[in-house]
């Protein structure tokens, strides 16, 4: 079995190995109906949104990647240089490194003495004790627990877990004893109505459905295994706009947030549309602030913010909220998996007339 932070080192090296920029997506499937009178200044947008009892300035944070090696400590340093700046949330990767080895803690506490005043999420895979719960948000003062679900991905994990038989168990035991609000998020697998309904019915109120098109887990463990490949699973999941279409009928009981495969602003938008509070990118800023530096993707990250208040004033719609009004056509594959799934698509595309 290979040292915990070499995997975590080769998580991220081919989480930059396989990264695919301008790729085709679901989000390709989706197209806003075209009004020619936004009745608005671009300065009327206003990007704020809340969920797990923040309040946030901007609708799109850093979520979990990384943490566990030296490595990795210099890449959380350079994400949390850019959240502060930024003043965008963001996330830690699995802190489940550090319980099991303190010599690597502070590849994750680095992230709270760059940014000691910003939002700062602590991470945990699905399975860990209560206690470990804990020990999690107080090892970096964290404002919010995530509580990532990956199954896919310790399957096809050399090393990985085999018993999922106490996962909604132990889950429901932290998301009602530990001290800060839990999101329970995939890992780019996607979720069904079906697991957002198990997931409300334990409690949980705040849900990163994380969809299928960015960093590709069963991709980045079929290729660390030295046999037995699971070449066929790579594909597995459903998409970050399907999850959220499959996600409507608990989009008003419970807080969705939105990651996977997130290219652009637009992306963003779309997201948000579709009842997203908020819209997680994992990959996409790793790859930019290696590629590219800290101060570079400072700059890309603040023309962000100006190119969605320009695409809600080109839809009319001055807050987040009201872009659950817009007028959507949903083509091709997720059309298809709409009428699959008995989910009516023509409602998205007359939302605007709908009071």
């Amino acid at each position: 079995m290979k040292p915990m932070n070499n995997r975590k080192n080769e998580h991220v090296s081919l989480a930059e190995k396989f990264a695919k920029e301008n790729r085709k997506s679901d989000f390709d499937s989706f197209r806003f109906v075209h009004h020619s009178f936004p009745e608005m200044k671009v300065s009327d947008a206003t990007l704020s949104t809340s969920f797990a009892t923040l309040d946030m300035a901007f609708p799109f944070y850093i979520n979990a990647i990384t943490g566990g090696s030296p490595w990795t400590k210099k890449v959380n340093e350079k994400l949390a240089l850019i959240a502060r700046e930024t003043g965008i949330a963001m996330a830690t990767g699995s802190i489940s490194a550090a319980l099991k080895d303190p010599t690597v803690k502070d590849s994750f506490t680095i992230v709270r003495e760059i940014n000691p005043t910003g939002k700062v999420f602590a991470n945990l895979g699905t399975g860990q004790t209560l206690e470990n719960a804990k020990k999690a948000v107080e090892l970096i003062q964290a404002d919010a627990l995530q509580i990532h679900v990956n199954s896919p991905q310790e399957i096809v994990m050399p090393e990985g877990d085999r018993d999922f038989s106490n996962w909604l168990t132990e889950l429901e035991k932290i998301v009602h004893h530990v001290s800060v609000p839990v999101i329970v998020k995939e890992v780019g697998f996607g979720m069904s109505r079906e697991t957002i309904q198990q997931l409300t019915s334990i409690g949980v109120q705040t849900i990163d459905i994380s969809g299928q098109g960015g960093t590709n887990f069963a991709q980045i463990e079929n290729y660390r295994r030295d046999s037995d490949k699971y070449d066929y699973l790579e594909g597995w999941g459903q998409s970050t706009i399907i999850s959220l279409v499959e996600a409507q009928p608990y989009v008003n009981q419970v807080e969705i947030l939105a990651s996977g495969g997130i290219r652009n602003p637009l992306d963003i938008i779309k997201s948000l549309s579709l009842g997203a509070r908020a819209v997680g990118l994992s990959g996409l800023f790793l790859h930019m602030a290696l590629r590219d530096g800290v101060e570079t993707t400072i700059l890309e990250i603040e023309a962000w913010k100006k190119q969605l208040a320009s695409i809600m004033t080109l839809l009319g719609k001055k807050s987040i909220k009201d872009l659950t009004q817009t007028d959507v056509i949903l083509l091709g594959d997720v059309k298809d998996w709409c009428d699959a799934r008995h989910i009516d698509a023509s409602i998205f595309a007359n939302r605007s007339s709908i009071r």
